[in-house]
């Protein structure tokens, strides 16, 4: 009697349980067909598409209320987290002053405020502080707040800068008298450049389609007048245009670029009036920019080489024939940009997934290298604006040493210390170590993985392990500090990002083999390092997370249809999984541009191709890890519904009883999500308290 009683009470309380689970949501399925090469495509999502239909927006809401539901225990542990990674932060704080004529330049934070304030000061730190700008105001009548390019007058007097309320990245001009303080009605929409002339009083700005956001048209405004005169329009949908100005501040430079192919044309700052000149035409596959200085334009060209090289050409007549070769070509060290000043030229390059500043003297003619202390790094150019400065400022951090500003004095080969990121509450990087690994992929290539852990961390396979990758656009994955990350590290959870083909970590040849008909290789890369990772015992696969954002969602959504079995969890951010739906609709933001990455799927075979690997179109019925998707109403870059068709796909065919969870930010919200530091900070740890928990850790 006793057993059929505990049977009795165990099947009460399972369906009390049951009873209790929030049932997921399961959205409505109105079958659209398109024809596709010979095949007729159905996808019963597809309605997901109508931002205005009331049943798009209440199933969002519904996958909202699910989500919060099925993590509601989660919620102390998620505030713990979110506790502990803002007592690490110093939240009033002022970052190194950058100097801009007779101003020095810096933001400062409040604590309590969500945006930092742009100030300056006039000669010294010790003259009084002049607010340039604070999105802070700005937020009082707006819940995002995103502030896009900044331009400053010559002398200082006006400001040109860009802003967006949405997250959809669709910015409007504002021009600041910062005398007055006082905003000019010389304002227009849809701006993604901007800057001034030498006159101070005109303007050039570049804006976008607003349809496919495409920056295709370059207009002459002078302060003041109703006009914006036209100057350039761009017609080939495979090119977007962008402005800048050298330095010296002798040039406009007028860059028209696609993925492959690139021209610059450019514009004496001091003859607004002139149209802007081509540098060197446009051939397909040639990249090049240019930078100016001492009568010469310093040409960054892959004329030579896939890793660039840099020539000089006289600015009297820049055409390609008069290029002189000032900077050879090197098969094993990326060019990725080249800094010119009055007097020296930092050269700034990667290797073998290592960052390197190398600087050069004009007046000697020689090369150094700035050293760096530790194997697994990142540094970059800190800013430094002034063309006389004697000073180079750079950007020095690792997974270990915090965020540290250095200014390097060329005259004496010696780096100043400026500024370290302070990190509350004792932090000691003596307890961490961190490694560079190296995994073997399926085609015998050497994948760079960089890793970091709290010292103790035994390789038995018995720790939770955090990969992370992109490897997309030929962007790659720095090493770089988070003091938020110590949440992880100190939980006993190691942290990884393993930098596959399809970013610049060992060359431009690496980005090549990680696009169009080779960008399988990004997946198996991951794959591979995944597996090495558990192989070498630095986790298993049931306390392996993976992580991956925007294209390295996509990421995310083809190693999971690859290998389902080796994740325990995984987290699409903002994730591209939608890809041929897309790729096919050539009206949507950004798509003709993308297809000199992914490939044109109105070619049959790039078309095959990529639907081979596109994470919508090949999900099955099948077991799957817990997932968590988050994304964004407003995202501009990829589109909502991607992620929201792939939840509502996969909960028709997963066979598992893993979570499978979609969080969309439906006030504004970016790519980027939520727009302010405390905000961005909290779904921060909610993601984390989500990964933890899939292994165990909740506490």
């Amino acid at each position: 009697m006793r057993a059929v009683r505990f049977v009795t009470l165990l099947t009460s309380a399972l369906m009390t349980l049951y009873s209790q689970t929030p049932t997921p949501p399961s959205a409505p399925r109105h079958d659209h067909r398109d024809a596709r090469h010979g095949e007729t495509v159905i996808d019963p999502y597809f309605w997901m598409r109508e931002k205005s239909n009331p049943e798009v927006v209440r199933y969002l809401e519904s996958e909202n209320a699910y989500t919060q539901a099925m993590t509601a225990n989660l919620k102390p542990f998620e505030d713990k987290l979110y506790q502990e990674m803002l007592g690490r932060i110093k939240q009033t704080d002022l970052d190194v002053p950058v100097r801009r004529g007779d101003y020095l330049y810096y933001a400062r934070t409040e604590q309590g405020k969500q945006y930092p304030i742009r100030c300056r000061r006039k000669g010294g730190m010790q003259a009084p502080e002049e607010i340039v700008l604070d999105p802070n105001e700005m937020a009082r009548t707006h819940k995002f707040v995103g502030i896009g390019r900044m331009a400053y007058s010559d002398d200082g007097n006006l400001l040109a800068y860009t802003v967006d309320f949405t997250g959809f990245r669709q910015f409007e001009l504002h021009v600041k008298d910062l005398r007055s303080g006082a905003t000019l009605p010389d304002t227009t929409e849809r701006v993604t450049a901007v800057e001034f002339a030498a006159d101070n009083r005109t303007l050039f700005v570049v804006t976008e389609d607003a349809v496919t956001k495409r920056s295709d048209k370059l207009w002459r405004h002078v302060l003041g007048t109703a006009a914006f005169e036209p100057v350039y329009e761009e017609k080939d949908e495979l090119y977007d245009i962008g402005l800048g100005k050298t330095r010296d501040r002798q040039f406009l430079l007028l860059g028209i670029e696609a993925k492959d192919t690139s021209e610059m044309r450019y514009l004496r700052a001091d003859r607004p009036r002139d149209g802007f000149a081509v540098m060197a035409p446009r051939r397909s596959g040639h990249r090049y920019y240019a930078d100016h200085r001492e009568g010469l334009f310093y040409i960054r060209t892959n004329r030579d080489g896939i890793n660039f090289s840099v020539a000089t050409a006289p600015e009297a007549d820049p055409a390609e024939k008069n290029w002189q070769v000032w900077l050879p070509h090197r098969k094993d060290v990326l060019l990725n940009d080249i800094d010119l000043f009055r007097d020296f030229a930092v050269a700034v390059e990667r290797s073998e997934a290592v960052d390197r500043l190398r600087i050069y003297r004009f007046a000697g003619k020689a090369w150094s290298e700035i050293a760096f202390p530790e194997t697994v790094y990142s540094a970059f150019p800190g800013g430094t604006v002034e063309f006389a400065s004697p000073t180079y400022r750079y950007n020095y951090q690792s997974f270990i040493t915090p965020s540290s500003i250095y200014d390097y004095d060329v005259a004496t080969g010696k780096s100043t210390l400026l500024k370290r990121q302070e990190v509350l509450g004792g932090y000691d990087p003596a307890q961490y170590a961190s490694e560079r690994l190296w995994a073997t992929a399926r085609d015998g290539t050497k994948v760079p993985v960089s890793i970091v852990y709290k010292k103790g961390f035994v390789r038995d396979g018995s720790h939770p392990l955090f990969l992370y990758a992109y490897g997309s656009y030929g962007f790659g994955t720095p090493a770089t500090f988070s003091s938020n990350r110590l949440s992880l590290l100190d939980r006993g959870m190691a942290f990884a990002i393993a930098q596959i083909r399809g970013g610049d970590e060992m060359g431009w040849q690496w980005r090549l083999d990680g696009m169009l008909m080779k960008k399988k290789n990004t997946f198996f890369d991951f794959v591979d390092s995944a597996e090495f990772l558990v192989k070498e015992k630095w986790t298993s696969k049931d306390r392996l997370v993976i992580e991956g954002g925007s294209a390295g969602g996509l990421l995310m959504g083809a190693v999971v249809n690859l290998r389902p079995d080796l994740f325990k969890a995984v987290h699409l951010a903002v994730p591209f999984v939608d890809v041929m739906n897309t790729m096919m609709d050539a009206t949507l933001p950004l798509t003709v541009g993308e297809y000199l990455e992914w490939g044109n799927p109105n070619d049959e075979a790039a078309y095959a191709y990529m639907k081979s690997y596109s994470p919508y179109d090949n999900l099955e019925k099948r077991a799957y890890p817990a997932m968590l998707v988050t994304t964004s109403f407003n995202d501009s870059q990829v589109m909502y519904w991607e992620p929201a068709k792939y939840v509502a796909r996969l909960r028709t065919l997963k066979t598992d009883s893993n979570p499978l969870l979609l969080k969309i930010k439906m006030d504004p919200a970016g790519h980027g999500g939520a727009s302010g530091r405390y905000d961005r900070l909290h779904d921060q740890a909610f993601e984390y308290a989500w990964m933890l928990s899939q292994v165990g850790i909740r506490e």
